[in-house]
């Protein structure tokens, strides 16, 4: 195999390899749960030499040494989503947040808006063919990976491979790093209250019809919808990421994803988190096929799917529908990730359903709790997806639609799944805003 020789002829250690980042340099850093951790040390043990070298990525899971204080001048990480181990960094100025909707990230990298000099990604073993599977992280990297004008990658013995869009040859990669170690997991994380939750979940499983195609976000919302479902027949997933909640459906014979009008019999997605019983599962699984982000989340495309679902969470959300997402007032959280992508592409698909879901109240540090519905965003407050587009909001104390209504009837419904200890003055407050 003649690709064999020129694999063996670009290994090199982690240290060697990150030789090539030279100082203002931009860089991107796969993400998710496909972090390259080993070559990432590397280049934070190299950093003391550089100056002003920007990090690229989006969403990463794991410990965060690239961002300390300590590579200040030397890394700078420019996120253009806020995972928890950058955000201190960024609401401290010591990092930077780019804007943008998920589907639209990997053309910033393809279109060389952000022009990519090192991709430093996270691939399994060569196949016979010469080609690498991107694994557990497809969506938000194959595009910027290959815009790169030079390619590190840790080829892991433990990547799954994943099969799709997913595939980069050998040839493409100019320093393999071979590695050996577990993918991390990441369960989806309980989120206050389970029974609240499970509420929430409930009355979202009332919304789905059966052949429907879903979306799910992250967290313990989505994932425990999956667990209402199994009465429903013929689901189908097309969508930026999922876990391993999906297993049990396939096996009950619930997800054949039968019925989809865009991939019949297929489940799509850009990345996943989960387990490694998901990871074994995925891998080499024709039922799996992971595509480009810009794919993936494209509206246009997700609209294809008829009866398209889309669940997406929410940290507030006002009485005439606007859906703040990625920030607590000024202060940046988060970022529009794929909200808008899908709830715009849902209420386009014949019988979609677009769909907020949120706890109605949530605890400050301080004890207090507060309405996460409100008269108004809080001052500063990102709205991710407008009162233009909103739809269906769901809280534990029900289902509020708002398309074609009018801001009072929005209002009102809105207050009637609020918590009822704020209902009383949430309705004062409109009225004196002549909503009500």
């Amino acid at each position: 195999m003649e690709w064999s020789n020129r694999y063996k002829d670009r290994i090199v250690s982690a240290d060697d390899a990150v030789k090539v980042i030279q100082s203002g340099y931009r860089v991107f850093l796969t993400g998710n749960v496909s972090v390259p951790k080993t070559v990432l040390a590397a280049l934070v043990r190299r950093a003391p030499e550089l100056t002003n070298v920007e990090i690229c990525q989006a969403l990463t899971i794991g410990p965060a040494d690239y961002v300390s204080p300590a590579m200040e001048g030397h890394l700078r990480v420019n996120t253009l989503f806020i995972s928890a181990n950058v955000r201190k960094a960024v609401q401290e100025g010591r990092a930077d947040f780019t804007p943008v909707l998920l589907s639209e990230f990997p053309l910033l990298f393809k279109n060389k808006i952000l022009p990519v000099d090192v991709a430093m990604i996270h691939v399994s073993l060569p196949d016979e063919h010469g080609f690498c599977s991107l694994g557990v992280e497809v969506g938000l990297t194959k595009s910027p990976a290959e815009s790169a004008k030079v390619i590190i990658a840790e080829v892991n013995e433990q990547m799954p491979r994943t099969l799709g869009d997913s595939f980069i040859h050998v040839s493409r990669l100019n320093h393999i790093v071979p590695v050996n170690y577990p993918i991390p997991e990441m369960a989806m994380a309980e989120e206050g209250d389970s029974a609240v939750v499970e509420k929430i979940a409930g009355h979202i499983a009332e919304l789905i019809p059966d052949g429907a195609t879903m979306q799910m976000g992250i967290g313990a919302i989505p994932d425990a919808v999956l667990k209402f479902l199994f009465h429903k027949k013929d689901l189908g997933i097309h969508t930026e990421l999922f876990s391993e909640g999906v297993i049990d459906l396939v096996e009950a014979g619930v997800l054949t994803s039968a019925r989809k009008t865009l991939h019949a019999g297929k489940i799509v997605a850009g990345f996943i988190l989960g387990t490694k019983r998901l990871y074994d599962w995925v891998d080499d699984n024709p039922l799996i096929e992971l595509h480009r982000t810009e794919y993936v989340n494209d509206p246009f495309v997700i609209a294809q799917n008829d009866r398209m679902v889309a669940i997406n969470s929410a940290i507030e959300v006002d009485l005439t529908g606007q859906v703040c997402a990625d920030s607590i007032g000024p202060k940046l959280y988060s970022g529009v990730g794929g909200q808008l992508d899908f709830i715009y592409g849902a209420s386009r698909s014949k019988g979609g359903v677009p769909i907020i879901a949120m706890p109605s109240t949530s605890t400050l540090r301080d004890g207090t709790l507060i309405s996460k519905i409100t008269v108004m965003l809080k001052q500063g407050a990102g709205v991710v997806t407008s009162r233009n587009h909103v739809r269906y909001i769901v809280t534990e104390h029900g289902v509020a639609e708002l398309y074609g209504k009018t801001i009072r009837q929005r209002a009102q419904s809105l207050i009637n799944i609020a918590a009822p200890e704020f209902r009383e003055e949430l309705t004062k407050q409109a009225r004196e805003l002549h909503y009500l």
